[in-house]
């Protein structure tokens, strides 16, 4: 779990949007894709491995994944969260 003063602090490194923590129905829904086959991040590579968690831009654009309570902020690792 991401510590508020971290999230407070996590920015999207793309817009500069506040974030916040994914539900875990919008993390359980991602993760069943993810084993399907059926998820590619923003830098076009199918996602393999699941996600612990994430982080949701204020648009509800796009997820940062979270695996090991690290959170992933690079651009290209992004999830597209259109049609969820």
């Amino acid at each position: 779990m991401i510590s508020k003063e971290l999230l407070d602090i996590l920015v999207c490194p793309e817009t500069k949007e506040d974030l916040s923590p994914a539900d875990s129905a919008l993390i359980d829904s991602l993760n069943a894709r993810i084993a399907q086959g059926a998820i590619k991040n923003r830098g076009g590579n199918r996602v393999t491995e699941k996600i612990d968690a994430g982080l949701v831009r204020k648009d509800g654009a796009y997820l940062y994944p979270v695996r090991n309570d690290i959170p992933i902020m690079l651009i290209d690792e992004a999830l597209p969260l259109n049609g969820q």
